[in-house]
């Protein structure tokens, strides 16, 4: 067999994965509607204060956690179908981590009890004032990690029942530190050379491991503040994880170009479900999880610096909140009506699907332009 066919065959493949998964996630997709609405795992109106909006009102009930149809879908049939422990065990562990740390944030939204943290000045006082020295000891010893508490709390919203900012960052953290372990002891020599565009390959040591972290983490996040409209994320992903298929195809990863097509093709139903008025929303469990997965991929076939475009309303969504954080506590003033930025247009009289087609049309220009840099 000819590369050329043996590249038409992974294309034939990985289309095929995607058609497959697509049908799959199609079927048994009224089975977690109905098991969401039967366990009441819905949104919450007195943790949302989106839902305070009169747009936004008739969307308190609906469904959270219709994530799960994708992150199961990609990972039953990765597991039985694409199961190779050097290309897919890293990428499908990392989303399953991740998944679960939304999963519980989601239950615990839904089940869990209101959470707060002492604020600085408490910790402080309590020093100064507890009877237990043993307790003023641990409190000392502690301050670092309280103070990082509170601070993370900047990066996001009153955490209500569910996991706070700083618990995700950690467990973020994890996930990056095992993709960039896994990219740099395992992968070998090439995956330590940076791709960068129009100018070939820069091998830059060990840095490439926090840079690793970081992506991860920033494009988790990123993805999982982007969900807040029906068919938002899952359409811009859909176009993501489509841009990656075709990168890892011309690429010749066979095993990361079947996984990103596992991924679009259980994408589509999703979509098809979370299109307005949605039956259920992807929650926690689907955007930490999807975005994790996201960044892993296009690490996998050394394009990250690229993340950038294929992520592009992911990154814009996360940097609208970050420049809303700086504004609020440095400026004293909002830079936005409200952040991320897709509600500052709908404040601004915008309708919902206004916002997430002209989000998807910019999100697949951007995706266009990263695909083309690729290729140089």
């Amino acid at each position: 067999m000819s590369l050329g066919e043996t590249h038409l065959e992974l294309l034939k493949n990985a289309l095929g994965y995607g058609i497959f998964s697509c049908f799959v996630a199609f079927l048994w997709a009224p089975l977690l509607i109905k098991f969401l609405y039967r366990f009441n795992i819905t949104r919450q109106r007195e943790f949302d204060a989106t839902l305070g909006f009169d747009a936004r009102k008739h969307k308190a009930g609906t469904p959270i956690m219709g994530g799960l149809l994708v992150i199961l879908t990609v990972a039953i049939v990765t597991i039985w179908f694409n199961w190779e422990r050097r290309f897919t065990f890293v990428p499908v562990g990392v989303m399953a981590l991740a998944a679960t740390l939304g999963g519980i944030d989601d239950i615990m939204h839904v089940y869990g009890k209101e959470r707060r943290n002492r604020s600085i000045r408490h910790v402080l006082r309590l020093i100064r004032v507890h009877a237990d020295w043993r307790e003023r000891l641990w409190l000392v010893l502690t301050l670092p990690w309280s103070i990082f508490k509170r601070a993370s709390l900047w990066l996001g919203s009153h955490p209500g029942r569910g996991v706070h900012v700083h618990e995700k960052l950690l467990l973020q953290f994890i996930a990056g530190s095992i993709t960039a372990y896994w990219i740099y002891f395992k992968l070998g020599e090439h995956w330590r050379n940076i791709f960068i565009p129009f100018d070939g390959y820069i091998n830059i040591g060990w840095w490439i491991i926090p840079i690793i972290i970081l992506f991860v983490m920033f494009t988790a996040n990123a993805v999982n503040v982007a969900d807040g409209m029906d068919g938002l994320a899952g359409g811009t992903l859909l176009i993501t994880f489509s841009a990656l298929t075709i990168l890892s195809w011309l690429e010749g990863y066979q095993s990361i170009a079947i996984l990103n097509a596992t991924t679009a093709g259980a994408l589509i139903p999703y979509t098809y479900f979370n299109i307005k008025p949605a039956r259920f929303q992807m929650g926690d469990v689907g955007s930490l999880g999807l975005g994790a997965l996201l960044a892993i991929n296009a690490i996998a076939i050394n394009r990250m610096l690229l993340l950038p475009f294929l992520g592009f309303i992911f990154y814009i969504e996360l940097t609208t909140v970050m420049i809303q954080v700086f504004g609020r506590y440095v400026l004293g003033r909002r830079i936005f009506r409200m952040a991320p930025i897709h509600h500052h247009f709908e404040l601004r009289g915008w309708s919902e699907e206004k916002v997430v087609m002209r989000f998807w049309i910019m999100h697949a220009a951007m995706v266009m332009l990263g695909l083309w840099i690729a290729l140089y």
